[in-house]
């Protein structure tokens, strides 16, 4: 899944990672003023830093604002020499953490580290549950340290009717720019959504 199913107003944000506290931080913080519905995959071995906020975001959860997806444990590019065992280990690691920390499972819905997925991975992610691949079809370009110039070209660039928008907590770059993506958001008439309303999944069908 790349893009919304039909022509729409909604668009996705998809927030990946989360390595650094600081942007993480901001990203909860700015879920809980705005209300903007915001879908995290974040990896499990960044547990310190999310786990801290767990008491904010379980409610943004329970309300339907904040989904979970799952993006593995390590952040391992799962088609270069990994074991089936190993990669279901690096998800199934994942989804108990989402579950015990935020209190919903992931499935159905998977982010393959950088993108990188082929069949094999599929069937076997979706052996697990994870019957959705979510990829992306707009960019913050922030998996690396760009300029808030860049990024908010990115963002003009991509904020459009049925992106599926990446971004990542990794980087502080976006803590300045919040409130330019907010009013982008608004002056284009964008409908931000939850993947769950975007495509019609649940915690409970799939």
């Amino acid at each position: 899944m790349f893009q919304a199913p039909a022509p729409t107003r909604r668009i996705a944000l998809t927030i990946d990672d989360g390595y650094d506290a600081q942007t993480v931080a901001g990203y909860v913080e700015f879920a809980q003023r705005s209300k903007i519905p915001i879908t995290f995959s974040p990896n499990g071995a960044y547990e310190a830093v999310w786990s801290r906020h767990a008491d904010v975001l379980r409610p943004l959860v329970e309300s339907g604002q904040v989904q979970i997806g799952n993006h593995t444990w390590t952040h391992r590019n799962l088609v270069s020499s990994r074991t089936d065992a190993d990669i279901r280990a690096d998800v199934e690691r994942n989804e108990q953490w989402i579950q015990t920390t935020f209190g919903i499972t992931s499935r159905p819905w998977f982010r393959p580290p950088y993108g990188s997925h082929n069949a094999h991975v599929d069937a076997l992610v979706g052996e697990l549950g994870y019957t959705k691949i979510l990829l992306w079809n707009g960019s913050f370009g922030d998996s690396t340290l760009i300029t808030p110039e860049q990024l908010m070209g990115l963002a003009s660039r991509y904020l459009q009717p049925g992106t599926v928008m990446l971004g990542h907590a990794n980087h502080a770059t976006i803590l300045g720019l919040f409130a330019q993506v907010e009013r982008l958001i608004a002056e284009r008439r964008l409908e931000p959504v939850t993947l769950d309303t975007m495509f019609g999944t649940s915690r409970a069908v799939g």
